[in-house]
């Protein structure tokens, strides 16, 4: 088998998008998949299991290779067979001769004697239990440990469309509830918090999941539209769903995922489609009988209790206002985002995506705070947000028009001539801006010649073409959590792997430090509840306390680095650490991958340097201790700073005390560099701090020769070092730390700005 080609064409996204982009149903999908995996694997069977959770079996859903008629007829418990058993120890069953393993369960006439090489691999979500995929040949000794992870890499990408079909299939129709209409306010400025910088000028799109569909679309149930509408219907929402998967799997290949999977699903489920017709067959007004079976849907996702599957009610919302609107005939503008500002109570990062998909040109959210990850992917996508906590936003209309100032946090509501002429020419200066990347240099040095390492902060791979062009050394922080959050579940070896891997070779040889999972706090996995119940996450299981926790997912991600950097110029980078302890079990983790290898003669990476985030006030008494053992150290400022001044710097009402200049901070930082200075280690500066040209004289001053910034940042950072001296830098720093009071640092670094 060419196990290469195979483990590519496996993980390749657009791939499994094609398995239902022309499925007429979720029997043909389940079809399909099994063909795909029988002729990707060289297998000549195929079978895909489905777990019921109420009846604690598992169900034979779809096979090829064997005999079809049995097909929803063959069961078995949890534990029972092989396949029972890969699902019930969440762990892979291969066998070379399956009929002589006793726990080999034979079915009459399903064929299945005659294939003596058996692999099953449990399809999971956590620790919940979907179902099972099945590959068996007649050659015994057939399937080896390449073709267990190029099953795994299947079962994970797929994880999350079977799951959404086993929920889909589950439905039952409660009643549909609605909501009174609000009344549109008189809005003219409203000032809010920037959450990602920018200006947009456009139309309004208000995405109120609380506004029902039956308020949004009752003016259309007296009109009579057919089965074949509806059916037409369908299918124009379901191509406008395939095209926006196809520009965001483009774009944004790292978190892409299939994130429009789940409303195609809906599409192709003929449960859902044939009680919307039976309906209109006995007569219900159409658009009445498309909302009375979607909120069915609605109901029953909202009631499931698990966290993201709760959050699956807004695709249906969302499905349900786009095949509405073809069903209708309203504006192809209402249909989507495009070209619009999107107004939302609150947004995940999932939702940010599609926003992306169609080139909105800004968002107004009312709840989340600046340094949240919805933030910082609009960021990272160059998507102005501001976050305006006004609910009267969320009553404008979509003839209104929206001039968003996401540089000052100003949102005007359907502004003056004068108003709009004052932002047209604010964005003719920053068209302008953007001429100083040719002014760029390769490498920047002070004043007196003191080269400074410019590293570039990315948390896409979208990213990497700016960074480059901004001319960055290499990049200082590569956040590997986003993978992690817009997903379903966590992302496997495999999936990891494939995304470090384009990493590795966009940067060409330059230096890439990955931080490894950097979740908790206002990080959240939706999939992961046990975030939902701590009563204070930042002080709670983050970053390299989750990693410690549940060292399987560890593993996988640290495999996946050391997999992708083979070729590559690459360290490894633990968040959060706070004794080292932590840091020398960590460490020893990748050792151990290491090891495992170069023992199984696996490619890989066999001498990263491995180092850590210094972010916790406990780690400044003994940084010389740290020191001896990691190779680099990397400040993140924002997170000491919040530790250091016991700041929750996302709490508006104590937002005034978070001070990157208090003077502990300072001297913290100082002792740091100090103690790395001393054992001739790498020391590097990141967060916020790192890009504000207050503080680089600050850095230079006590020794950092290294600073990781945003791309955008890069003129301004290299204009810094440029304008200052390491001379100069030296007695500022001996200044600054010198001062104990705030008001006296808050003077003197005025004083460097002006």
């Amino acid at each position: 088998m060419n196990r290469g080609d195979d483990a590519k064409l496996i993980c390749d996204i657009a791939e499994l998008t094609a398995l239902f982009s022309d499925a007429q149903s979720l029997e043909t999908l389940f079809e399909r998949t099994v063909k795909m995996i029988a002729q990707h694997m060289h297998s000549e069977v195929c079978s895909i299991y489905l777990f019921s959770d109420a009846e604690q079996e598992l169900i034979l859903k779809a096979n090829t290779g064997l005999n079809p008629d049995l097909i929803g007829k063959v069961r078995m418990k949890l534990g029972e067979g092989l396949t029972g058993l890969a699902l019930k120890d969440f762990t892979p069953v291969c066998e070379r001769q399956a009929s002589k393993n006793p726990n080999f369960k034979f079915f009459v006439g399903l064929g299945e004697e005659l294939f003596e090489s058996f692999l099953a691999v449990p399809i999971a979500r956590g620790r919940v239990r979907i179902g099972v995929l099945v590959v068996q040949n007649k050659q015994s000794h057939y399937f080896t440990e390449r073709d267990i992870t190029v099953l795994k890499a299947i079962s994970s990408q797929l994880g999350n469309t079977i799951e959404m079909v086993r929920l889909i299939m589950a439905v039952d129709e409660p009643e549909a509830q609605s909501q009174a209409l609000e009344q549109k306010p008189e809005l003219k400025f409203v000032k809010g918090k920037v959450g990602s910088k920018g200006f947009g000028y456009a139309p309004v799109f208000v995405l109120d999941v609380k506004q029902s569909l039956w308020d949004r679309y009752r003016t259309y149930f007296d009109k009579v539209y057919t089965r074949e509408d509806v059916l037409t219907a369908v299918k124009t929402t379901e191509d406008q769903l395939r095209h926006m998967q196809k520009q965001v799997e483009v774009a944004l290949f790292d978190v892409a995922s299939l994130i429009f999977s789940a409303q195609i699903l809906m599409l192709k489920d003929q449960v859902f489609i044939n009680a919307i017709t039976e309906r209109v067959k006995q007569g219900a007004p159409a658009v009445r009988a498309i909302i009375d079976v979607l909120n069915d849907y609605v109901k029953k996702f909202e009631a499931v209790p698990n966290a993201y599957l709760r959050e699956k009610s807004r695709d249906v919302i969302d499905i349900g206002r786009r095949f509405l609107n073809n069903l209708v005939g309203v504006d192809k503008k209402e249909n989507d985002f495009h070209d619009r500002i999107v107004v939302a109570d609150e947004l995940y990062p999932s939702d940010i995506l599609k926003l992306y998909s169609q080139k909105v040109q800004g968002v107004v959210v009312l709840h989340g705070g600046e340094t949240a990850h919805v933030s910082i992917l609009a960021q990272s996508l160059q998507i102005p947000l501001i976050i305006a906590d006004v609910r009267d936003l969320l009553r404008l209309n979509r003839d209104d028009r929206i001039l968003l100032d996401a540089e000052q946090g100003n949102i005007y509501v359907n502004p003056s001539e004068e108003v709009v002429g004052n932002f047209k020419a604010k964005m003719r200066l920053e068209d302008e801006l953007k001429t100083v990347k040719n002014l760029l240099v390769d490498q920047v040095s002070t004043s007196d010649g003191i080269q400074i390492h410019l590293m570039a902060n990315i948390n896409l791979l979208g990213e990497v073409p700016r960074a480059l062009e901004f001319k960055a050394e290499g990049v200082g922080l590569y956040r590997t959590e986003f993978p992690f959050i817009v997903r379903s579940d966590f992302p496997s070896e495999e999936e990891q792997y494939v995304i470090y891997r384009k990493l590795v070779e966009q940067m060409q040889g330059k230096e890439i430090t990955f931080r490894t999972l950097d979740i908790g706090g206002d990080k959240v996995l939706s999939y992961f509840d046990d975030h939902q119940k701590e009563k204070n996450p930042y002080l709670g299981l983050r970053s390299i306390r989750f990693s410690l926790r549940h060292k399987d997912i560890f593993n996988q991600q640290i495999r996946a680095i050391l997999r992708a950097g083979v070729n590559g110029n690459v360290r490894i980078m633990f968040p959060m650490v706070g004794s080292l302890d932590e840091f020398m079990d960590a460490k020893q983790l990748v050792l151990d991958g290491i090891h495992s290898f170069k023992a199984a003669h696996i490619p890989h990476n066999a001498a990263p340097r491995i180092g850590m985030m210094v972010e916790i006030p406990s780690v400044i008494s003994i940084i010389d201790d740290f020191v001896k053992v990691a190779d680099f150290l990397s400040i993140g400022t924002n997170d000491f700073i919040q530790y250091m001044l016991a700041v929750d710097r996302s709490n508006e009402k104590v937002a005034d005390l978070y001070i990157p200049y208090h003077p502990a901070v300072l001297r913290g930082f100082q002792t740091i560099v100090v103690a790395a200075q001393k054992q001739h280690k790498d020391v590097s500066v990141c967060g916020d701090m790192a890009h504000d040209p207050r503080f680089v004289p600050f850095f230079i001053g006590i020794g950092v020769r290294k600073l990781s910034i945003n791309p955008n940042n890069m003129y301004k950072i290299q204009q810094a070092v440029k304008n200052v001296s390491l001379k100069g830098a030296e007695l500022f720093a001996q200044e600054v730390l010198a001062l104990s009071r705030i008001d006296d640092l808050a003077k003197k670094f005025g004083e460097r700005i002006a």
